[in-house]
């Protein structure tokens, strides 16, 4: 598998990562530990090295779980956590479980809560996973900072920062990365974020591959989410009062995609992962799976696409109005 590197940081890992939101119970739908495990030891051995969770899936749930399928290959990845979220203790709600704390006490404290979980005594990229307003941004980077130097961390980062409090970050220190949501449906990053992080040497991890489940291919215009799966709510998905006309606008525009992706001997989610990579500020494209057939068919996304091919599926997404008014929620 190609490796690209975060930057000018030094860190390089896989370009296509292992996710580990469906890791958390309580978010994601139902989920069956095993086979989770299971696909973590399948990505693994297909040469993916770079593995994300943050504290807040499952309320730690998914850290714990993540630390356990890795335990056999812990020193041979790069292990991605985050953190600077509150949640209520006990409160299984995601509509009320978290706030953003960036603050000395919360920050250092999750790191020490995230090392416990995840049964290892360093994390190699710790990311702020959402900005807290309420306080500069110079002080989790100092926070960060510290921590690194105490080696508790080797790399750190910020997930769902705009240009303006990432220029003020890298006043303060150096990260690594910037995690944002980016797929086929959902261009933001591309206006700002992206030139910006291209001229100032820092890596971008994008989740939502595969908009959260939109690109597998494998949803009907009646989809129906459990009670316990964030998605049920997605502005992308058309499932709420939103916008109900966006999950069948998209899913024909999907459809399409489908018989593209077949024309060049992909699956949907290959072609999928394979876009976003071909972008040059991409570092790393996020795969989520429950079970290893689902990961071994996203590794397939690691191939070069032509830029003929990249244009073509822009041009079919704008012509047939999807964007922004259908697609955008950008999840936890």
């Amino acid at each position: 598998m190609r490796t690209r590197e975060f930057g000018n940081s030094g860190l390089k890992t896989s370009v296509i990562g292992f996710g580990g939101w469906p890791m958390g119970k309580g978010q994601y739908g139902e989920l069956d530990d095993q086979k989770a495990t299971a696909a973590a030891k399948a990505a693994f051995d297909a040469g993916v090295n770079l593995f994300d969770t943050a504290a807040v899936y499952g309320w730690g749930y998914g850290e714990e779980l993540m630390g356990r399928s890795i335990k056999g290959f812990r020193n041979k990845i790069v292990l991605v956590t985050k953190g600077g979220r509150r949640w209520e203790q006990g409160n299984t709600d995601r509509t009320r479980a978290t706030v953003s704390d960036s603050s000395p006490e919360y920050l250092n404290q999750g790191i020490e809560d995230s090392l416990r979980r995840l049964q290892t005594d360093y994390i190699d990229l710790y990311l702020i996973h959402w900005p807290d307003p309420t306080r500069p941004y110079s002080v989790p980077m100092g926070v960060l900072e510290r921590a690194k130097k105490a080696g508790k961390i080797r790399h750190y980062g910020v997930s769902n920062f705009t240009v303006a409090m990432l220029e003020e970050s890298l006043k303060h220190g150096r990260p690594a990365c910037n995690q944002v949501g980016y797929h086929i449906f959902d261009r933001r990053p591309e206006a700002a974020t992206f030139p910006f992080v291209q001229k100032n040497k820092v890596g971008v991890m994008a989740y939502g591959s595969m908009a959260h489940g939109l690109l597998t291919g494998a949803w009907t215009p009646g989809q129906k989410f459990g009670e316990d799966d964030w998605r049920r709510n997605g502005k992308n998905f058309g499932l709420t009062t939103w916008a109900p006309e966006n999950l069948p606008a998209n899913l024909a525009i999907v459809e399409k995609l489908k018989a593209m992706a077949k024309r060049h001997g992909k699956t949907l989610p290959q072609l999928a992962i394979a876009w976003v990579l071909s972008h040059p500020a991409v570092t790393v494209a996020l795969c989520g799976a429950k079970e290893p057939k689902e990961i071994l068919d996203d590794i397939g996304g690691d191939w070069v696409i032509p830029q003929a091919v990249r244009d073509e599926i822009n041009r079919l997404v704008v012509a047939e109005g999807a964007g922004l008014g259908k697609v955008g929620d950008p999840g936890p």
